[in-house]
């Protein structure tokens, strides 16, 4: 190919990528001054918070009590100025171009924005009390729940549904207090990490588990009790999207299933619907479930005895 048919054939390819309406959803445009949220920033921001919540086992392994409150100040101060930053970022990016010349977000410097951003990183920091204690149940269902776990410290060392259960209560809250984009970027993160995915708007009671965890789904509108534990591969879904006149599906509608206290779901289940799964309930493994299941009951697929297992047992094996 010649050299000018390559350029060419570059330039009408610059053409078409740079076509507006193609673009349509897929073109975020920067308005000056205004930050964008930060993966980077995100991940030192859920480091520091690991770190906070359980001093010495995430960050800095050589803290001692001695110098445990200095550490903490630390990380606490880097995580109020980085949480900021990002609160901001997406605050100003969840709005369009009109709102943000109403409210003045599209200046940097805009004292309102800042103030308010600072606000919230605040409420989340003073909630990492909480946050911790809830998680110190969690560990305590993981612990009591695995006879391979030799102690909490392995828990919260190894265990994926640690990490992902981390990310996910602080990104909740955000949630909760109205930031935009930051708590999915965080579970996504956690999702990356350890192939869970929670999402960041689904309510989760104490003492929760996940055991081995990886594939395991939660859906947005999910509310789940205490003491619940989950296996491997189960997905709390929806079975369908409503529609509006349109034909674009209803956003924010209860779509996801209702766990109560004490349920135990089996590895590779599968509970759509905005169903309610009853206190201590079983859901055995490889189940499909799309209706309520009452209260101490139990749903799990019949064993079929094969001609192998007729033809090998009983000491006649190969």
């Amino acid at each position: 190919m010649s050299s000018e048919n390559t350029t060419h054939i570059l330039t009408q390819t610059v053409d078409h990528l740079s076509e507006l309406y193609a673009l349509k959803g897929l073109f975020h445009e920067h308005r000056e001054g205004d930050p964008l949220p930060s993966g980077k920033a995100l991940e030192e921001i859920v480091e520091l918070a690991r770190a906070t919540i359980f001093p010495g086992f995430y960050g800095h392994s050589s803290v001692k009590s001695q110098t445990l409150k200095y550490q903490i100040g630390v990380n606490i101060e880097r995580m109020h100025k980085l949480l900021s930053q990002q609160i901001l970022a997406g605050l100003c990016f969840g709005l369009t171009a009109e709102d943000a010349e109403a409210c003045g977000c599209h200046k940097a410097e805009s004292e309102i924005c800042l103030e308010h951003a600072s606000d919230l990183a605040t409420q989340l920091i003073a909630k990492l009390p909480e946050i911790r204690s809830t998680l110190a149940t969690d560990i305590q269902a993981a612990y009591d729940g695995d006879p391979a776990a030799s102690s909490q410290g392995e828990i919260i060392s190894c265990y994926p549904v640690i990490k992902a259960l981390i990310n996910y209560r602080i990104a909740h809250e955000l949630y909760l207090l109205g930031v935009p984009l930051i708590p999915r970027m965080m579970t996504e993160m956690a999702h990356s990490e350890t192939g869970i995915d929670i999402h960041p708007a689904a309510t989760i009671g104490k003492y929760f588990t996940i055991d081995h965890g990886t594939g395991v789904v939660i859906g947005a509108t999910c509310i789940i009790g205490d003491h619940v534990k989950l296996y491997q591969g189960v997905t709390l879904g929806a079975i369908s999207f409503p529609l509006d006149n349109e034909g674009n599906p209803i956003k924010g509608i209860p779509r996801h299933p209702i766990l109560k206290d004490n349920v135990v779901i089996y590895a590779n289940a599968t509970v759509l619907g905005r169903i309610t799964i009853g206190e201590n309930c079983v859901v055995g493994a490889n189940v499909w479930v799309t209706r309520n299941m009452r209260a101490n009951t139990r749903k799990y697929n019949k064993e079929k005895i094969d001609n192998l297992d007729l033809e090998f047992n009983h000491g006649t094996g190969i």
